[in-house]
């Protein structure tokens, strides 16, 4: 199915499980030093759409997917530091959980762009977290 034939529900729903899948992919790479092109080629090729003991995983947006994971990775420092200095100064982005701390890098990068208002943004890692 193209992009045009995708209804505007289902491509709320790409972009929301993009979120998730990146999120989770931080997370891998994280705690695999694995690269960035690694894993973002094993989510696309093995995540987006999988079936798991008869569930099948949600199809999701490859585009958004990747420009938040390459801007989580390129831009980790500066949204880092953003987390920061809003979080509890005792608790530093490099303290809080791994989980946590791949989802303020995803919602950072995502909030560096100005196509999706940061209410949204903030709504679905919420989300994302729950």
């Amino acid at each position: 199915m193209t992009s045009n034939a995708l209804s505007g529900n289902q491509k709320r729903k790409m972009k929301s499980a993009s979120r998730l899948y990146a999120v989770q992919a931080l997370f891998q790479m994280e705690h695999s030093a694995q690269t960035v092109d690694v894993v973002r080629h094993e989510f696309i090729d093995h995540r987006f759409g999988a079936v798991y003991e008869g569930d099948e995983m949600q199809e999701g947006d490859v585009d958004h997917f990747s420009r938040v994971l390459e801007d989580a990775v390129n831009y980790q420092a500066p949204i880092d530091q953003m987390a920061n200095r809003a979080i509890v100064a005792k608790w530093a982005i490099a303290r809080i959980d791994p989980t946590l701390r791949a989802l303020f890098r995803a919602a950072g990068a995502e909030l560096r762009h100005d196509d999706t208002p940061p209410r949204v943004v903030i709504k679905e890692y919420v989300d994302v977290a729950h």
